[in-house]
Formats: structure tokens, C-alpha cells, sequence
């Protein structure tokens, strides 16, 4: 119930971000630049992708009937099964931005080896075998526009879609191999006109079943028990002679609470690299949002018993059992006492260049608890915290951890110089930096899932903080899987001979 709660909540939000977004200008928390090296080696993963998944496909049994005028023979039904794509190759494939549209595609020169069992039946006579079908002179040309929907999905389109097979050589095997393959030659005709019929429905099917797919991403990410991350497209990507940007929203919200930030996104701009595959630009106001939204969560709300403050302050510095020991004698403690720590506002991010900072305005509260008594509050002050944030990639995630820069109390200037002030504020730092922040970093250790495609690892990766962005350069890497093949949806519907083509809607 509570589920489909959250899940109308969000529905009613996403309408109303619709309907503000027409009124006000929205920049991106995040933007995704591929490269012509991107491109490029999409070529190398694709025929790899490819390779794998004609290699392992079951191609339904082709059956039909055809007429042989030229032997006077009324009709022949045959049926070709057990069909394997066992070699193709692509040499002259290309990839290219075209500025403001999309991506031209160019295959010349493919080729492809077939091979089937086949069964033929006719008034005259019947029999069966083998056959090998050689493709050559493959040839394609296409232009995939992208685009994006009202829901933030991006859109591919095929426009001006040309493709054809140049030459085909059927060779069959058998008793009678001698006399079939004495009228191949008419038989591959038909075969050559049917197939260039079909390769461009064939192809548009495949990005229409594409589009089917990228329809059911999840723009919207929970990330943990706090939060959800919005990834949706806020504009159509931008397409240059050297590049495609995707601009995505980026942007933090409480999972229980869909709040909207109280600030608004200010534009950055991706340096003009391309030594890299990708670049990811991450805004200050993608951290800023994660901010709010997790301070909203109440997710910056730390309590450590006595057992936690052992087990994760001791093992850390052999000096904390005497700390311990001075709070005790600075309060006159005889109970087990807690320690907890709440942020009063959200932290401050802020990104300059080589350095990425987090200031925490936070309360710190000592209090002792009996059994059979209520709290009862030994001390309660306010403090900022001043942390530097580690950054590294961890597999597909962006991984930050915290460090302690320095921690005053908030008191008036008058009383910083009193020795047990300077003392307790000490003690409270110590806490903080061999407690507090070794939990908060093993549940940062998760990370942020940054954009990139299924099957698709980042390699090579370097970060860089500049001024109110954080800039991701890196390359990728395709990992094949077995458990999870793409497939043509197209072929099940394919007759060579009849040019017959029942082509099926994309699921």
C-alpha cells in the first residue's frame, strides 16, 4: 500500500515538474558527452555484440513454395531448418555525428556464411540435404535521429534507411548436389530481391523493439532507504560534428517526501576534451540536492551508544580510552552514556577548483539513559564541522568519503578561549573523526550509479573538480553476457522466397 502510495505521489510530481518546467528554465544536475572515440568504439563492441548473438540464435525454420517455369515444374514446397549464421564480417563500418539530427550509419563490403538443412517436395520427385549461402556486397546506410519524450526517455528514430545484398551464392550438398546446384544460379535471384525488400523493415522493427526498451528504463532510481535520483532527459540531446550531450536532470528527492529543492540549477559548461570516450559533468547542484534531500530524510541523524562508541572509536586510536576516561571525570559520569549528532541545517557543498568541501552545521548531545529512567541531557552544543570529500569510481559508481578539515563550536568568541571549552571541543572532534565519520563513509561506500548503458564498464576513468562541477572523463568497456542476448526481432518473420514479410509489432 504504502509502495503505490509513493508511486502515485510521484506520478502527481512528475505532472507538476511538467507543467513548471514549460514556465521557468531548467539546466541539467548532470550532462553525458560522447565522443567520436565513443562512437568509434561502439563499432568494435557492437560487432562483438553482434557476433555473439547470430552465433547463439535459433532462426525459425523458413517454408514456402515456388514455381520453376524454366523445368516446367508447377511448384516446389521446400523448408529450410537448423539455419546458422557461422561467419559475417563488416570491414568498412562507420559511425558519424550529424549536427542537430542524430548518427549516420555506414556498412559497405559485409559479407555473411549461411548455413541449413533443407527439404524439397514436388510432384516429380523429393529430397533433402544440405546448402551453404554466401552473402556479399552487404550494404547500408541510415541516419538513427535522437530525440526525447515528455517523460524524459531519449527516442531513436531510422530515417533514410538504405540497404541491399549485392551477390548471393547458393552451394547444396546431397546425392542429387550436382543437378540442384546446376539451377542455384535462378533461385538466388529471387532470394537477393525478397532480401532487399526486407532489410530496411527489418532494421526499423529492431529500432522500434529498441525504443520499446528504452521506454522502460527507470528514469527515476532509488538509491537507498532516504532517497530517489531523477535521470530523465530535460531536453533533446545536443548533437555536434564531435559529439552528442545528453542533458539529465540530476537532481535529488526524499523518498517518503517528493520536496522540492529550494534552489534552482545554474548552467555549467563541459570543456571542449576529447582525449576520452565519455565525459560526465556533475553540478554542484546534483550534491546540493542530495544535500537537502537527505538532511529532509533525517538521514545526517547519528546516535552511538556505549558499545558503538567502543567498537568503532577505540580500535581507531589508542588515545581515545583516555579521552573517554576525561569525559567521564570532566561530567563525574558513573552511567553508560550516548552520544548523539544531528545536522540543523543541510550541508554546504561547495566545488572549486582541486578541491571539493562539505561544511556541516550540526548539534552534538551527551546524555545518559538508565533502565527505568528517561534521558537526561549531560551536554548540547552547536558546531560546524568542515570536511574535504574524496572522490573515486568504483565499477559503475561515483564513490565519495569524508575527512576531517577542522571543528569549532559555535559559541561566542569570548568563550573560545576558555581552557575546558577548548578541551571539550577537543574531545567532541575526536569523536567525530574516529566515530561519526567512519559510519557515515561505510554507507557512502555505496556510492551514486552514474549513467551508462547495460553490459557497459567505465575504464580509464579520471575526476577533476572544477569550478561548480565535477568532471568525469573516461573510456569504456563492453562485458559480454550470456544470461542476457539481443535479438532480432525481425527474422521469425522472414520468407526469402516468396518476399513474403509478416513483420511483428516490437514488444
Amino acid at each position: 500500500m504504502c509502495t503505490k502510495m509513493v508511486q502515485v505521489l510521484w506520478g502527481c510530481f512528475l505532472l507538476w515538474n511538467l507543467y513548471i518546467s514549460s514556465a521557468q528554465t531548467i539546466y541539467p544536475g548532470i550532462k553525458a558527452r560522447a565522443t567520436q572515440r565513443a562512437l568509434d568504439y561502439g563499432i568494435q563492441a557492437g560487432m562483438e555484440m553482434i557476433e555473439q548473438m547470430v552465433k547463439k540464435r535459433n532462426i525459425p525454420d523458413l517454408k514456402g513454395s515456388e514455381s520453376l517455369e524454366f523445368m516446367k515444374i508447377d511448384y516446389v514446397n521446400y523448408n529450410f531448418k537448423n539455419i546458422k549464421i557461422n561467419a559475417f564480417s563488416l570491414p568498412n563500418t562507420s559511425l558519424a555525428f550529424v549536427p542537430g539530427v542524430g548518427i549516420r550509419a555506414l556498412i559497405n563490403h559485409g559479407t555473411a556464411n549461411i548455413s541449413t538443412d533443407w527439404e524439397i517436395k514436388s510432384p516429380l520427385f523429393q529430397d533433402k540435404g544440405g546448402a551453404d549461402l554466401f552473402l556479399s556486397g552487404v550494404y547500408f546506410t541510415g541516419i538513427v535521429v535522437l530525440a526525447w519524450n515528455d517523460f524524459g526517455h531519449p527516442i531513436l528514430k531510422l530515417q533514410n534507411c538504405c540497404a541491399q545484398v549485392s551477390h548471393s551464392d547458393v552451394s547444396f550438398s546431397g546425392e542429387l548436389s550436382v543437378l540442384y546446384n546446376s539451377f542455384a544460379e535462378p533461385m538466388e535471384k529471387p532470394i537477393l530481391k525478397n532480401l532487399n525488400k526486407m532489410l530496411c523493415p527489418i532494421i526499423t522493427s529492431e529500432v522500434e523493439a529498441l525504443n520499446a526498451n528504452l521506454s522502460m528504463l527507470k528514469a527515476l532510481r532509488k538509491i537507498d532507504n532516504y532517497t530517489l535520483l531523477d535521470y530523465s532527459l530535460i531536453s533533446s540531446p545536443e548533437i555536434t560534428e564531435n559529439y552528442v550531450d545528453l542533458n539529465l536532470k540530476g537532481v535529488f528527492y526524499p523518498l517518503e517526501n517528493l520536496t522540492v529543492t529550494p534552489f534552482s540549477s545554474v548552467p555549467f559548461v563541459l570543456p571542449e576534451h576529447s582525449d576520452s570516450m565519455i565525459y560526465i559533468g556533475i553540478s554542484e547542484y546534483f550534491f546540493k540536492s542530495a544535500s537537502y534531500a537527505y538532511f529532509t530524510a533525517g538521514a545526517f541523524n547519528v546516535t552511538l551508544t556505549t558499545k558503538e562508541i567502543f567498537n568503532h572509536l577505540i580500535r581507531n586510536s589508542q588515545a581515545l580510552g583516555s579521552m573517554l576516561s576525561r569525559i567521564a571525570e570532566l561530567y563525574i559520569l558513573s552511567q553508560p552514556f550516548m552520544v548523539k549528532v544531528l545536522a540543523t541545517e543541510p550541508p554546504v557543498v561547495n566545488l572549486l577548483p582541486g578541491n571539493f568541501t562539505l561544511d556541516i552545521p550540526a548539534s552534538f548531545v551527551i546524555f545518559t539513559q538508565s533502565k527505568n529512567s528517561t534521558a537526561k541531557t549531560i551536554v548540547s552544543m552547536d558546531f560546524v564541522a568542515s570536511t574535504n570529500v574524496a572522490l573515486a569510481i568504483l565499477g559503475q559508481r561515483l564513490i565519495c568519503s569524508l575527512s576531517l578539515k577542522s571543528f569549532y563550536l559555535s559559541l561566542p568568541e569570548s568563550s573560545r578561549s576558555n581552557t575546558e571549552v577548548l578541551r571539550f571541543e577537543n574531545i567532541l572532534s575526536s569523536i567525530l573523526h574516529f566515530g561519526v565519520l567512519p559510519l557515515a563513509n561505510a554507507k557512502l561506500q555505496q556510492g551514486f550509479p552514474l549513467p551508462n548503458p547495460q553490459n557497459i564498464s567505465l575504464v580509464n576513468s579520471d575526476i577533476e573538480v572544477l569550478e561548480g562541477f565535477l568532471l568525469i572523463s573516461t573510456d569504456l568497456k563492453y562485458k559480454t553476457s550470456l544470461k542476457q542476448q539481443p535479438s532480432f526481432h525481425g527474422w521469425e518473420a522472414l520468407n526469402l522466397i516468396s518476399g513474403q514479410w509478416r513483420g511483428k509489432p516490437a514488444p
